[in-house]
């Protein structure tokens, strides 16, 4: 049985993301698609100092309308990398694992200075993963080489990659795609599609109200590699 997941290259994704990684033979990074501008390519949330959240960005470069992910250029103009290091200091003050997590941040940053943010973002995900305590596997669509037809519609992107890549018996996607995929098309194509439902748990932020759903570098402030390894198991597949 070979479970897939595909999904579009994000910046420190949330949780769940990562329990998607975890839990699937092999991800996919979907990054031949149109770049949409306001999403998770380029930024993700973690807290604020003085209460709520805030972005931490990686800038990019001016492109077409039309431009994919995978033509996306970070701008280095501005010392982006100092700021989001500035960005997460304060957290030394209440995180148990704040050295720990700046430099894995301050190693994903600065290992080089690619300009393409699918690298950074892949990066991003192997480092993280490893730190955690595992080995991803990790491929690039516009590297794998793969031959198959361009989907008439959104919703089969997946399914045509699944296809071409052979032997996929299960496709997996984070919930938040339940009314983007007609689940049929998959299933009649001999391959399962479940739903990948990551629980998000409540932990110690140190402070009165609970941010939900912020980056990876906020759960891994908090918690350790083990038990972070446990909230990335703690899932539901339907």
């Amino acid at each position: 049985m070979t479970k897939v997941a595909v999904m579009q290259p994000y910046f420190f994704p949330y949780l769940g993301y990562f329990s998607l990684i975890k839990n699937t033979d092999r991800f996919i990074i979907l990054d031949t698609v149109q770049h949409i501008k306001g999403g998770w390519i380029n930024r993700n949330r973690i807290l604020r100092e003085t209460g709520g959240w805030l972005y931490c960005t990686v800038p990019i470069k001016k492109h077409p309308l039309s431009a994919t992910i995978e033509d996306v250029k970070i701008d280095y103009k501005s010392d982006w990398r100092g700021k989001i290091i500035s960005q997460i200091q304060f957290y030394r003050k209440i995180a148990p694992f704040y050295f720990d997590i700046k430099s894995l941040l301050e190693r994903t940053l600065y290992d080089d200075d690619t300009d393409s943010i699918v690298e950074l973002n892949a990066r991003s995900l192997q480092y993280t993963c490893e730190y955690i305590g595992f080995t991803p596997r990790l491929e690039t669509l516009s590297k794998m080489q793969l031959e198959f037809r361009r989907p008439e519609a959104s919703d089969e992107w997946p399914l045509r990659i699944c296809q071409a890549i052979g032997n996929v018996t299960e496709y997996r996607n984070l919930p938040g795609g339940k009314s983007f995929y007609d689940v049929k098309k998959y299933e009649q194509s001999g391959i399962h599609f479940a739903f990948h439902s990551a629980e998000l748990p409540v932990y110690d932020q140190r402070r009165s109200a609970f941010e939900n759903g912020l980056s990876i570098i906020d759960v891994l402030m908090f918690n350790s590699p083990k038990d972070v390894m446990d909230m990335l198991n703690d899932f539901s597949s339907s």
